[in-house]
């Protein structure tokens, strides 16, 4: 079987070359230490997964994930750094990352989540065309497109997992830690910070809609209200 192709952009030469000897006995790596040249690269091979640092010269691991993001809703990003404010994190995620670890990082937990995520992608791709109607829009979950009358929205391919998980669900309690296990496979105290950041975005998406609802069950989950 092909090994999976990591992107992998780090501009601190002897962390690369230490991080890349170990993903390279799992994954087949391309390594960047400058920020355009890696996005120039992405717009022209194709990738399974990227993993990027965020401070890199020319173009910083922010707006190579934003461009990205504009190009492929569904490759799953990650981000290596040493910024640990929670507004970093916090903006990462709400550029489409699906992860965030903070420098110095454990090589097996990193060679686990990068599994993690890929098997969550190729499971996204090969799960049946199941669409979904709430209120006024149509779900596409397979391209993570959310469509009413008014608006067509591209969400995250987390966006995506939790909406659908939902809908799955509805009307039915789901507490946290169901919702943490599913979509990043732990229930961690930063996990579920994310966790309240996607379940914001999905309110502010569906807040005109005066039959679906994002109800907090406090200390218990969430739940979503279809009437």
């Amino acid at each position: 079987m092909d090994k999976k192709r990591i992107l992998y952009v780090e501009d601190d030469e002897t962390l690369a070359f230490l991080t890349s000897d170990n993903l390279e006995m799992h994954f087949n790596v391309v390594h960047c230490n400058n920020g355009k040249e890696a996005f120039d690269l992405f717009c022209n091979e194709a990738f399974d997964l990227c993993v990027l640092d965020i401070m890199l010269p020319d173009m910083d691991g922010f707006e190579i994930a934003a461009q990205i993001r504009k190009r492929n809703q569904e490759v799953p990003i990650m981000f290596l750094s040493a910024k640990t404010l929670k507004e970093d994190r916090i903006k990462g995620l709400r550029l489409g990352a699906d992860d965030y670890l903070v420098k110095p990082y454990s090589i097996e937990e990193l060679i686990l989540k990068i599994e993690i995520f890929l098997h969550r992608s190729q499971k996204s791709v090969e799960k049946s065309k199941k669409t979904y109607q709430f209120g006024s829009f149509d779900f596409a979950p397979e391209n993570y497109l959310l469509k009413s009358s008014e608006k067509n929205i591209t969400l995250t391919e987390r966006e995506s997992a939790l909406l659908q998980l939902f809908l799955d669900n509805p009307n039915t309690v789901l507490k946290r830690e169901k919702i943490l296990t599913a979509l990043w496979g732990n229930d961690d105290y930063f996990m579920g910070r994310s966790l309240d950041v996607f379940i914001s975005r999905l309110r502010k998406i569906i807040k005109e809609e005066t039959n679906v609802r994002i109800e907090n069950i406090p200390r218990v989950g969430f739940k979503l209200v279809l009437e």
